[in-house]
């Protein structure tokens, strides 16, 4: 097990015992000063400070890569959010192998995706957005080397206290939890020559492939959902340098014909051509 696993391991079994120990102390009343129950929380911060700094940020990916080519992920009318066209790491972090990472919602006409509000409705269910259930496509000729669909899809995280939710309590179980409450249901593809595809937050029971299959650059392998940490139905995509986000490194990426979409610009790609007619 590599030193970044260890660390996590240790990380999150530090949260847990923070969150033991503050509730035994609610539940029996301990007569020591309840601060002292935030120990085990600084300790698994400090710890993940540490083996940044002596590892070298062993998240942070390799110098001087080129972006590998790939085709689109999605067919249709999508913008891009959070893109690494627009800054690196995409989502603010090296962690999971995301630092060129991007966000996909879809974008069929002006108005069909519901926007943020700030009190009411407070979570929307997947059907109503226009990503939720679109086909996923292989990016290249691959092999299968994680595939996971058996999370439930939750609503939406689009209002004010949704998302505070979100980022002060779901987010922290969420992430000690491990990197498959993260990603949600996932697959990841291995596209030869140390590279990898993840795409993350599927939709529940959609993945048409298994662990081993080969795949065809085109094949469907599963729908949008709203599986993991995610605010919305939508497509985290991202290259890694391996099979394992805990681990693996980012490797920047290039959609083949159109580059890398930045945030909020609009894009459309057209669908497979027709099959000749027989």
């Amino acid at each position: 097990m590599s030193a970044r696993k260890l660390a996590m391991t240790a990380f999150r079994g530090l949260q847990l015992g923070f969150i033991g120990l503050v509730t035994v102390h609610i539940t029996f009343g301990w007569g020591y000063a309840w601060w002292w129950d935030l120990l085990p929380l600084v300790l698994a911060y400090v710890l993940v400070i540490t083996v940044n700094r002596w590892g070298g940020a062993p998240d942070a990916p390799r110098p001087g890569r080129e972006p590998v080519e790939v085709d689109p992920p999605v067919t249709g009318r999508w913008s891009a959010l959070n893109s690494p066209a627009d800054r690196t790491p995409s989502h603010g972090v090296h962690a999971y192998g995301q630092t060129y990472a991007i966000d996909l919602v879809a974008e069929p006409e002006p108005g069909a995706r519901p926007g943020f509000s700030l009190i009411w409705p407070l979570a929307r269910r997947g059907p109503g957005f226009p990503a939720y259930g679109a086909p996923l496509h292989a990016v290249a000729d691959a092999r299968v080397v994680r595939a996971d669909d058996r999370q439930r899809d939750h609503r939406s995280r689009t209002s004010l206290p949704a998302l505070l939710y979100l980022m002060l309590i779901e987010g922290s179980v969420r992430e000690m939890s491990g990197v498959r409450r993260i990603l949600g249901n996932h697959v990841v593809l291995d596209l030869g020559d140390g590279t990898y595809a993840a795409y993350a937050h599927l939709r529940r029971g959609s993945l048409t492939v298994r662990e081993g299959d080969r795949v065809r650059a085109g094949q469907t392998l599963a729908q949008v959902g709203n599986s993991g940490n995610s605010t919305e139905p939508h497509l985290h995509f991202q290259l890694m340098d391996g099979p394992d986000p805990d681990t693996a490194r980012g490797i920047p990426f290039t959609w083949r014909d159109m580059g890398v979409p930045r945030n909020g610009e609009v894009f459309d790609i057209p669908g497979p051509a027709p099959a000749a007619p027989a």
